[in-house]
């Protein structure tokens, strides 16, 4: 499928992935892919950054390569890396059939394309059936700086030099998609590379219809109740504020209990499911998630009698 012309038709792309996004989301992606550039995505966990590189995959029939950041990630298993033990079996082989080989030609020969080990970041790089495909580099704050700097030279040129073969650049750019937590910042040499987007938590209106979406079995009246509730808890100062990929869980859970509506009880059983950590579990587990319920139904009674 062809790049969109212009942002309707990239929200008409998300959305046929089901992806809903507002005007100011849809423009990013737009300007991303129409000028070539890396789409940079911050923002709190489960606010689905990711999504919309698996979404853009999807939608635009491109092969997704995922490179999942973590403290220590080096060139090895982010870019390439050398057969070893076939290097070390062609050299006896080698030896055993050409008692005069040479020590230069056996090395001119085993550091060879063939005996090398592509990771995500060299694939992206390589003609795909279908189209550049969709490169994601995921939780980039996990990495040390120095690979930042590495990464330099991919987004810039999408290219990458490995000294035995030489450099390996791409004939068509990948879509680059990199997402951020925020744990750390990122330097600003990389992001000036980048098209950047802060993707905030939805609004209400945005939630409920996320829900409707991705939890289609769940009764209208326990959407709008968990919606409110889930937008009430982001205004509290807990640990870690549930994202949407959250509110998405809860409901589904709360969809197999067989809930048409939030009650105390139902309430104080699977918050797990929506809180991560103890602490705050704890804080807002019975008379808290009570008040707040009855806050919620006081809302939608006087709502009701105002129409």
């Amino acid at each position: 499928m062809q790049i969109p012309a212009n942002v309707d038709e990239t929200n008409e792309l998300l959305a046929a992935g089901d992806y809903v996004a507002d005007r100011s989301l849809a423009t990013a992606v737009f300007l991303s892919l129409r000028l070539g550039r890396p789409l940079f995505l911050e923002g709190e966990a489960g606010v689905g950054k990711t999504e919309i590189a698996k979404v853009l995959a999807q939608t635009l029939g491109r092969r997704l390569i995922r490179l999942q950041c973590y403290e220590g990630l080096d060139v090895s298993s982010a870019v390439y890396e050398w057969n070893y033990a076939r290097q070390m079996i062609e050299i006896r082989l080698a030896e055993a059939g050409r008692e005069g080989a040479s020590r230069e030609s056996l090395g001119a020969d085993v550091f060879s394309p063939q005996f090398l080990i592509e990771r995500p970041l060299l694939q992206a790089l390589r003609p795909h059936d279908g189209g550049a495909p969709v490169l994601l580099i995921d939780e980039l704050d996990r990495t040390d700086e120095p690979f930042e700097a590495f990464l330099l030279e991919v987004l810039s040129d999408f290219q990458i030099t490995i000294p035995e073969v030489g450099v390996v650049r791409a004939e068509q750019p990948p879509v680059v998609v990199i997402t951020s937590n925020r744990t750390r910042e990122i330097h600003d040499a990389l992001k000036r590379r980048c098209f950047y987007y802060w993707v905030d938590y939805p609004s209400a209106e945005r939630e409920l219809e996320i829900l409707r979406i991705k939890a289609p079995g769940a009764a209208e009246a326990l959407s709008r109740q968990v919606v409110a509730f889930v937008q009430r808890l982001r205004d509290m100062d807990l640990f870690k504020l549930p994202g949407i990929a959250e509110t998405i869980d809860w409901t589904q859970a709360l969809t197999q209990l067989d809930a048409v509506a939030l009650s105390p009880d139902v309430l104080d059983d699977t918050l797990g499911a929506l809180l991560k950590y103890q602490d705050d579990i704890a804080r807002i587990r019975g008379s808290e998630a009570a008040r707040i319920l009855d806050e919620i139904k006081a809302e939608v009674e006087a709502s009701a009698a105002g129409r």
